[in-house]
């Protein structure tokens, strides 16, 4: 019995985002779209695929920091000069990245935040704080009325990094805030409350960076991914004990 559950495999759920990498896949990897070829604008994109442009835009950036697509601001999203080998295991690389380890993915989170945080305390500007406290009012009105605010504590994350003037950190938190977020959130790893407990914590993350303080800044960003670290961990011993059975 043990062996047959062993043997099971969970069901993957294609996400909007690995739906259009895929078909990207598709057009790359059968010669459609070439090395050089120029991508159709994000808003045409998401047109054709009938999907929200900020689905389109997150595919693109993935594609991005795995070097299969470049932009340029003037002229547009381009296909990289990668082999079509190169690039078909890349991009099955890409969304197993998303779904196969959510352990490891919340531990790499946990210390690249850390990071992160330390860096926007010393290095953030007036238009950084404002973006921020803008990101911050945005998920604090949607949880008040109880609304979901993926996307705000998305934003709010994103905009740290942004924060950082680092543009590798800010690309690797682009590629691993999404996908993570929403886990969590949907899959109510944290509980139901969670947001509400998240208002006061963004809040004191917030005051650190203003105050330049970068030890205060990597407390409370290590207090506010506590718990879901914490999880992370207890699933991964689970899996390792699993694993030896």
């Amino acid at each position: 019995m043990k062996n047959t559950i062993r043997n099971l495999q969970a069901i993957q759920v294609e996400s909007p985002v690995d739906k259009i990498i895929l078909q990207l896949k598709q057009l790359m990897t059968s010669g459609q779209l070439k090395p050089g070829d120029r991508l159709p604008a994000e808003r045409q994109l998401a047109e054709r695929l009938g999907v929200g442009r900020s689905y389109v835009r997150e595919a693109i950036l993935k594609l991005e920091f795995y070097g299969l697509l470049r932009t340029s601001p003037q002229s547009g999203t381009y296909v990289s000069g990668m082999s079509i080998k190169v690039m078909d295991n890349l991009i099955t690389d890409i969304i197993k990245f998303n779904k196969d380890d959510f352990s490891a993915l919340i531990e790499a989170r946990y210390y690249i935040e850390l990071d992160a945080v330390r860096l926007a305390a010393e290095r953030r500007t007036q238009q950084d704080l404002h973006a921020l406290k803008i990101a911050i009012a945005d998920y604090e009105l949607k949880i008040s009325q109880d609304v979901d605010a993926v996307e705000e504590d998305m934003l709010f994350h994103i905009k740290i990094a942004e924060s950082t003037k680092n543009s590798v950190i800010e690309s690797m938190m682009v590629v691993l805030i999404p996908d993570l977020i929403k886990n969590i959130i949907e899959s109510k790893v944290c509980g139901k409350d969670r947001g509400k407990l998240a208002v006061k914590e963004h809040r004191l993350i917030l005051q650190a960076i203003e105050d330049q303080d970068v030890d205060a800044a990597e407390n409370a960003m290590a207090a506010h991914l506590d718990e879901v670290l914490q999880v992370a961990r207890t699933a991964f011993a689970a899996n390792q004990i699993i694993g030896k059975h």
